[in-house]
């Protein structure tokens, strides 16, 4: 268990778990109103420590510098979210989700305790007659995301191109020769009269259309960083300590 001597080195220190697996940092110690002694730890979790845990400190022990608990990490963040009073205490029915949610006796514990004023727990300072006084500090980090996906996708498009080729045929043409005596003797070369006939083979050309595939060129896709500037905002609170005094007539006087 630890004592009130080791609270100073507790406060503000690491918590770590049963593994040895660090919880948070230790934010404030809270007390037994009855019996005077330790009972609960709230440790600060979360990114930026920006949430608070409370753990049982009875079982705990300071080993070094830091604190360890016989609880696992991830139930310790899990710990029912519970609303201090102004007053620094956990009320009765807090002080119970707690119990429950570690597995305590509730009923053992507040018979042991001898608690009856519905207000079991109280927190106090590390040091007598002195008050701490805190501030929550804005810490802003960057976390990476996917925002969106590219692919690169082939298809095919089919469109009609013209283009203007010249084809040659062959046509029929007659041609009349008259007989002279140059050509006289190879024109009588045949019978005198008969019957004859003679083919001629015609030949023409036509277009034919034949497509090859050709690489034009080459798409990759490739990613770079852009930086740009975001502001963002946020809210913390700020702890303010007040001094009051009462003059001779009964007057109060308040400083800061």
């Amino acid at each position: 268990m630890i004592n009130r001597e080791q609270i100073p080195t507790v406060l503000d220190h690491p918590v770590h778990d049963a593994r040895g697996d660090k919880i948070g940092d230790a934010r404030h110690v809270f007390f037994d109103d009855v019996t005077g002694e330790p009972e609960w730890v709230s440790v600060r979790t979360g990114l930026f420590g920006t949430s608070e845990s409370f753990v049982p400190i009875h079982d705990a022990a300071l080993v070094e510098d830091h604190l360890e608990v016989p609880y696992a990490k991830d139930q310790v963040k899990d710990a029912p979210n519970v609303d201090v009073d102004s007053g620094g205490h956990l009320s009765e029915h807090e002080e119970q989700r707690l119990y429950q949610h570690y597995g305590i006796d509730w009923d053992a514990a507040w018979q042991d305790s001898q608690a009856g004023t519905g207000q079991a727990t109280g927190a106090m300072d590390t040091a007598e007659g002195a008050m701490t006084r805190s501030e929550e500090e804005m810490h802003v980090g960057v976390e990476r995301r996917e925002a969106g996906r590219a692919r690169l996708r082939k298809y095919i498009v089919t469109e009609e191109q013209q283009y203007t080729v010249p084809v040659r045929h062959e046509e029929v043409r007659v041609e009349r020769e008259p007989i002279t005596d140059a050509n006289r003797d190879r024109a009588m070369t045949g019978p005198d009269i008969t019957e004859a006939e003679h083919d001629v083979t015609l030949f023409e050309e036509e277009a034919v259309v034949e497509t090859r595939a050709v690489p034009k060129e080459q798409v990759r896709l490739t990613t770079e960083e852009v930086t740009e500037e975001e502001t963002v905002t946020g809210q913390v609170r700020k702890e303010r300590i007040e001094a009051e005094e009462t003059d001779d007539h009964g007057d109060r006087r308040r400083g800061h």
